[in-house]
């Protein structure tokens, strides 16, 4: 086994860290309960009341259209402005939220939700069932990323005005845990599909926009709204966004005080604490994965014999990489699911060691002695780790071309099937959306639909299963597969580094990756878990 020569450093102007986090798109947690109380999450004391959170993200919201939310940090914003039928906090459990309670039919192709009474839209106007079901018409019916979340729904009813019945095609774990993030929001029948909406939407969430103070793409101040039916949970009287893309930017800012919370870069921690400001790591929120989509050799034949999957996931000296690329800002994985989830495996990280010699040999005995070589898109969230996985590639005999593909044609890029296999650098989700994602035949990740008898009947009783304790197991099993079959070349989790002002504090742990207010909590407060 040879050493490969020492990893070029990224340039100042585009650090990899960075460039990830834009990425992220983050999704809830599963909880997998048939039913919930009628409880509210955990709450934070009123001591906060006069304070503002002054929060710097990566993203800038592109819409406040219900159907069109992205997430990823820009969901600090529209999370704060929307209600969304369940909540999750800030270890990934769900809880009630516009919606008090709901359950299962036996057979799992019903879900009916009991809404709370005496919500109200900014405008005054009263939230219903009828409200409920325009907007998640309105998602199924309109293209966004919401909308594949909602494709096991077949019908949204509304028998009375506190009671909404969804009716699936077939079972599906991911239901909850979407409702908790942007397919669950609810907007105002009346405005949701106007122009207005996309920047100044009628909602009942805990904040209204200020849209004298704000402005689109840069700030976005918001205000709390006495009347919110779960006022506690967000001590912050007022919230100022703002979006920064530089991490250089984001740390003057911090230190300017113009802003009190925010993702800085590894470089800067030092001065930051010197400076009073408290940093709290995260070791894993985004993953960078080699999806190995054309198993079936369909268009780049070798990556239908398994030997050569393997072989890539031997080309990648995983631990040096966190270490020199990462500045030690994340963690090494031969695995895709989130590692504060139940379906992260430990053992699995030793199935494919770094052996460039061992991965030669694969080659050679699956019949390419020479390599081979292969076109990637090279995507905006991906130029910074290309020259490194390029390299890798390149010493086993894998040659790469990176194809440039416009920011706009990202995800028509990804799914087109063009591309046998192509980087990903993304957000952790839990273990039934990454499961959904990368394994079933119409995952955004399986792009060549892939197929096996033993996983299709694992993700059968993935979908069907609504015990915690034996989900866990299915979900395991799922991850194993997918690791020895090699469908994807997962090589590292990308951390965060969050840095607060005095009276501030961060929340979060990694176990969820919403991006919410409610990750952030006053000093002293009684505040639990982002609930």
């Amino acid at each position: 086994m040879r050493t490969r020569p020492s990893l070029p450093r990224p340039r100042p102007r585009t650090r990899p860290r960075s460039q990830a986090m834009a990425a992220l798109a983050v999704v809830a947690l599963l909880a997998t309960a048939t039913s919930a109380c009628d409880s509210e999450p955990a709450a934070t004391s009123n001591s906060g009341a006069d304070r503002t959170l002054a929060l710097s993200i990566l993203g800038t919201p592109n819409s406040f259209d219900p159907a069109q939310l992205v997430e990823g940090q820009s969901t600090y914003v529209w999370d704060s402005i929307f209600d969304t039928l369940l909540l999750q906090d800030n270890k990934g459990e769900l809880h009630p939220g516009a919606a008090q309670s709901w359950s299962y039919s036996k057979d799992g192709l019903t879900l009916t939700l009991k809404l709370r009474a005496g919500m109200k839209f900014s405008s005054g106007a009263t939230v219903d069932a009828n409200a409920v079901k325009a907007t998640l018409e309105r998602i199924r019916a309109t293209p966004g990323q919401s909308q594949q979340s909602l494709a096991s729904v077949s019908s949204v009813e509304a028998p009375d005005t506190s009671t909404v019945v969804i009716k699936l095609k077939q079972p599906d774990s991911t239901l909850l845990a979407s409702l908790s993030t942007a397919p669950g929001v609810i907007g105002d029948p009346k405005t949701m599909a106007s122009k207005s909406t996309a920047l100044n939407p009628v909602a009942s969430g805990p904040y209204t926009l200020d849209t004298k103070a704000t402005v689109n793409g840069s700030v976005y101040v918001l205000k709390r709204r006495d009347d919110y039916w779960n006022k506690k949970a967000y001590p912050f009287q007022t919230v100022k966004i703002r979006v920064i893309t530089d991490p250089t930017a984001s740390a003057n800012a911090l230190k300017a005080g113009e802003t009190n919370a925010g993702t800085v870069d590894v470089s800067q921690l030092s001065a930051l604490k010197a400076a009073g400001f408290k940093i709290t790591h995260v070791q894993a929120t985004a993953g960078a994965y080699l999806v190995l989509g054309d198993r079936a050799g369909t268009k780049l034949k070798p990556l239908g014999d398994l030997r050569v999957r393997k072989a890539i996931n031997m080309a990648f000296d995983r631990e040096k990489l966190v270490s020199q690329l990462l500045r030690g800002s994340g963690k090494a994985t031969d695995q895709v699911f989130n590692p504060k989830d139940e379906a992260y495996d430990d053992a699995l990280n030793s199935v494919y060691p770094f052996d460039v010699a061992g991965a030669k040999k694969l080659l050679a005995e699956a019949g390419y002695p020479d390599g081979f070589s292969v076109t990637m898109p090279s995507l905006v969230f991906t130029k910074s780790f290309e020259p490194i996985f390029t390299q890798a590639l390149g010493d086993i005999g894998i040659k790469v071309t990176w194809e440039p593909v416009p920011a706009q044609q990202t995800v028509s890029a990804v799914s087109s099937g063009k591309y046998p296999m192509f980087l990903l650098v993304e957000g952790l989700n839990s273990d039934a959306i990454m499961t959904r994602s990368f394994y079933t035949p119409t995952g955004s990740r399986n792009v060549f639909h892939t197929t096996d008898p033993k996983l299709t009947t694992l993700l059968d009783k993935a979908a069907r299963e609504r015990d915690p304790a034996k989900s866990r197991g299915v979900y395991r099993e799922i991850n194993k597969f997918g690791v020895e079959n090699a469908w994807v070349a997962p090589v590292f989790f990308i951390g965060s580094d969050w840095a607060t002002g005095k009276g501030i504090t961060y929340l979060g742990d990694g176990a969820s990756t919403m991006s919410t207010i409610r990750q952030f909590g006053v000093t002293g407060s009684s505040q639990q878990s982002g609930g």
